[in-house]
């Protein structure tokens, strides 16, 4: 750990641990060395890193120990596993000693859906590493499933080839390969005890007649020269298995051999492009770097052995005051956005009795529909107004910014939506709102307007599964309130247009992230502090942290843990289907919403659920955060038909 990470760990100042650490040397409590085998495999991999734009590379010491080498660099890939595979994720695995040696060594805790495919056909028996027990034992150690090949690599013939790929079953366990995620392979050389002659895959007659004469190893049961190209040959048409340039397009690819033997192959796979990720050895490490003829004494005090300047503590770094907004008077923020609203939005929207925060649809309200209110604070545009209109809520009430609605206004706008059959109210689960129109629906009740009341609780991070009812509601609203107005436009009496849309809130479930804070109107300053290499994960939508600070991820990774816990809530399985909402918190473009989707279309493929319907944008925002939410609604037929029924709001429209 860094000093700044105990620091924070104990509650202490840097400064503090600093005379902590120095105490504690003079002491002899702590003696600090640097050991020089260590340090020189820490050299060669950034060497190699260096010369062939490596995203990573782990060099371990080919001596000492009591396991043997192919053990220890067994070992050691198998401890890059856990930064490399995700939730979700297709992994592919080769064969070989190293290759069993890693899978043994291997542990994953805690991932879902997981999948390690064979990636060449079988091979002889007689070998305990074969492409079947390698494949096998990473699932098992693991927790994936395992898809095998159910062809041997290398058959007797070209036509053979043909007919046994057409095959059904092996046809699909060979469509696996073509959507991988991550590969993991090893490397032969064509020395005479090495595994590709040792496990009856490469006849040596076939030397004899000199077909691979150019080849300098073999690569998934494939040959290549010494610039990593496919050498063709008798075994090229009659091989089954991955491909060497469906390798090269697997995302992320790792190499794991050891050996002085292995030089010239590991090379060669280098030089074609095969790999992002290395583990390797010490002495073939100096063997690859020595036949390129580099030196090594450029990279011992390489800038990157210097710790990187955080931003957070930069010298003169200008701090962030105040945040920059396009307002007038901060206290007439909400009248004069809602008068642009109407003025933008003349065909769908419009006052009640002239008041800009009671709003109506500007459609027809037939006599005997159940009216359908929804409402709540400002600064989640477009909700609430932009999901009112044909087939969506008839009125809605607006709050100040993140504040209820009062009661007068709420019941103003039941008034408008009543025509004799009853009105439904729709809102988050807060405080502010659930007291405000349980007030207006006593009003509406002295009136003899008969109201129910729904109150969304989609947020997975505010509760646990056994207490739904205290969830709040967020973006998974916006799917309430489109199969009530769908439920209500095809006259369901009350009592219906209740069950629907409760249905619909049970089935939805949603978590939001945020990468920075929004800030208030009045106060144009952020509403917490996040350092730079910080997210909340399981923020609300009323500018309030979330349930957990965690440090800034990859995006992918930032999608994995929301489905993990996302799947898990809603006991996600194969084949169901499910509407999609990716919403923006405010400041997140388009174009990173697209990158979150990916992945949730990955993951989802991933357990074999179905998306029925994707929506990308804003729909329930939280002011200017830079985050995003991300809800899964489960279906079946009943909400299918609802969420496809045509509706006409300024933020949804569906033929």
């Amino acid at each position: 750990m860094t000093q700044g990470e105990i620091a924070e760990e104990m509650g202490a100042s840097r400064p503090t641990v600093n005379a902590y650490l120095a105490d504690a040397r003079a002491r002899g409590i702590v003696n600090i060395a640097i050991s020089s085998e260590h340090m020189r495999s820490v050299t060669l991999a950034r060497a190699l890193e260096d010369q062939f734009g490596l995203e990573s590379c782990l060099v371990v010491p080919s001596h000492g120990g009591a396991r043997s080498l192919i053990d220890r660099v067994g070992h050691a890939a198998a401890g890059i596993l856990p930064m490399m595979v995700h939730s979700g994720d297709t992994l592919a695995i080769t064969w070989g000693r190293t290759m069993l040696s890693m899978a043994q060594a291997a542990r994953l805790d805690g991932l879902r859906d997981v999948t390690v495919v064979q990636a060449t056909g079988g091979t002889t028996a007689k070998i305990p590493y074969s492409p079947e027990s390698c494949a096998t034992r990473l699932a098992d150690n693991i927790g994936a499933r395992c898809v095998p090949i159910s062809a041997p690599a290398v058959v007797s013939s070209a036509q053979a080839r043909d007919m046994l790929v057409q095959e059904p079953v092996i046809a699909e366990q060979l469509n696996f390969l073509s959507r991988l995620d991550r590969v993991v392979f090893g490397v032969s050389s064509l020395r005479p005890n090495s595994t590709i002659h040792s496990s009856g895959f490469f006849d040596s007659a076939l030397q004899q007649h000199d077909f691979y004469v150019s080849a300098v190893g073999s690569l998934a049961g494939q040959f290549m020269d010494a610039q990593g190209a496919p050498v063709t040959g008798p075994l090229s048409d009659r091989f089954i298995g991955l491909s060497l340039d469906d390798l090269r397009r697997v995302p992320s690819r790792m190499l794991v051999a050891a050996g002085v033997d292995k030089v010239q192959p590991i090379l060669a796979s280098l030089r074609g492009g095969y790999v992002t990720t290395l583990v390797i050895d010490s002495d073939t490490a100096a063997g690859i770097l020595r036949t390129l003829d580099v030196r090594l004494s450029r990279y011992i005090s390489s800038s990157r052995d210097r710790p990187e300047t955080n931003p957070d503590e930069a010298a003169g770094s200008p701090s962030r005051n105040l945040v920059k907004k396009f307002l007038n008077d901060p206290r007439d923020v909400v009248n004069e956005a809602m008068e642009g609203a109407l003025t933008a939005f003349p065909g769908h929207i419009m006052a009640i009795d002239d008041s800009v925060r009671a709003i109506g649809a500007r459609t027809l309200r037939p006599q005997g529909k159940v009216g359908v209110v929804i409402g709540g604070g400002a600064g989640h545009e477009p909700a609430f107004l932009g999901f009112v209109g044909q087939g969506l809520a008839d009125a809605v009430a607006v709050g100040n910014v993140f504040a209820s609605p009062p009661p007068d206004r709420i019941l103003t706008c039941t008034r408008f939506a009543d025509q004799g059959a009853g009105v439904l109210y729709i809102y988050g689960n807060y405080t502010g709102d659930v007291m405000n129109f349980d007030m207006a629906s006593d009003l509406a009740a002295a009136e003899g307007i008969n109201v129910r009341t729904i109150r969304t609780t989609d947020d997975v991070a505010s509760s646990g599964f056994e207490d739904r009812d205290a969830r709040r509601g967020t973006a998974g609203n916006v799917f309430v309130f489109k199969v009530a107005g769908a439920a209500s436009a095809r006259m369901e009496l009350l009592a219906e247009v209740e069950r629907l849309a409760r249905k619909a809130n049970a089935a939805c479930h949603t978590i939001g992230v945020a990468l920075e804070p929004c800030s208030m109107p009045e106060t144009r300053r952020p509403s917490f502090v996040l350092g730079a290499q910080d997210l909340e994960f399981g923020v609300g939508v009323h500018g309030e942290p979330g349930v957990q600070r965690q440090k800034l991820l990859a995006a992918d990774r930032i999608v994995d843990d929301v489905c993990d816990q996302l799947f898990t809530a809603m006991n996600l399985c194969a084949d169901q289907r499910v509407a999609i909402l990716i919403n923006s918190l405010g400041g997140t473009p388009m174009i990173e919403l697209m990158v979150l989707n990916r992945r949730l279309q990955q993951r989802l493929s991933a357990c074999g659920a179905q998306a029925h319907m994707t929506l990308m944008g804003h729909y329930c925002t939280s002011l200017d955060m830079v985050g995003a939410s991300i809800t899964l609604m489960a279906l079946d037929e009943e909400l299918v038909t609802l969420l496809d029924a045509p509706c006409d709001g300024f933020a949804w429209t569906r033929a």
